[in-house]
């Protein structure tokens, strides 16, 4: 049997959200080894992933919300995956 569960809400949800646009622009990228989230220093990927928030923030969830949502993310997420070896 299929059993669907309801969607949360967007306050619940809005760093996953975040992640997810971060993700789509291509600003970050998962470790393949390890699924550790890694900044790619992509100005432009971070440029597209603050429109999306500006121009289509979550329902019920304001564009400064979702913009500062964007930015925290960014601030948790390093270059280098800490269970990588280092060249």
């Amino acid at each position: 049997m299929l059993v669907t569960k309801d969607r949360r809400s967007a306050r619940k949800t809005l760093r996953g959200w975040a992640l997810s646009v971060l993700q789509e622009a291509g600003a970050i990228r998962e470790c393949e080894e390890h699924g550790w989230m890694q900044d790619r220093a992509d100005p432009h990927a971070r440029e597209r992933a603050f429109d999306v928030a500006r121009q289509e923030p979550p329902v019920g969830i304001s564009t400064a919300a979702a913009v500062l949502a964007i930015a925290e993310v960014l601030e948790t997420i390093g270059d280098t995956c800490p269970e990588c070896p280092v060249n």
